[in-house]
């Protein structure tokens, strides 16, 4: 038998590539164990651990993007229920928590914590963008250099 190092699915040795993962390579469970990569009839041990959190559902997003891209799995999901409006809720907690397997996490939280200074930087930006749009807009012309 032959398993994908993407999603696990198991096929017969005759087969090449997997339906699911255009981009999956097939294996043997000898190449499957060496990676430290559950097959389809094994139990799914992994300890996940909170790796990062978000505001948002699209910054979530994101970083689940992020990671994927990096090839780590990751899990993202609600703290809790309900509406995540901090006015009516009070609630000020990140909405969103980011998981990975126990033995990423030291990498995963690097990427997130470098994707967070990227997003900030970008926010400024846009800030600064939309000031000087609105200042011009209002006839003020646009700020002297500084």
């Amino acid at each position: 038998m032959k398993y994908c190092v993407e999603c696990g699915s198991e096929y017969q040795d005759s087969v090449k590539a997997c339906a699911d993962c255009p981009e999956g390579q097939l294996v043997d469970p000898e190449t499957m164990r060496q990676r430290g990569l559950p097959m389809a009839h094994e139990r799914d041990t992994r300890q996940f651990v909170r790796a990062g959190t978000a505001e948002d559902p699209l910054t979530a997003e994101d970083y689940v993007r992020l990671l994927e891209a990096e090839r780590i799995p990751v899990i993202a999901r609600p703290q809790g229920s309900g509406s995540v409006d901090a006015l009516t809720t009070g609630n000020v907690l990140p909405w969103w928590e980011i998981l990975v397997p126990a033995e990423h996490s030291v990498r995963a939280i690097d990427l997130l914590a470098r994707e967070k200074d990227n997003l900030k930087a970008t926010e400024a930006e846009a800030i600064r963008a939309a000031e000087d749009e609105e200042r011009e807009s209002e006839g003020f012309g646009a700020p002297p250099p500084a």
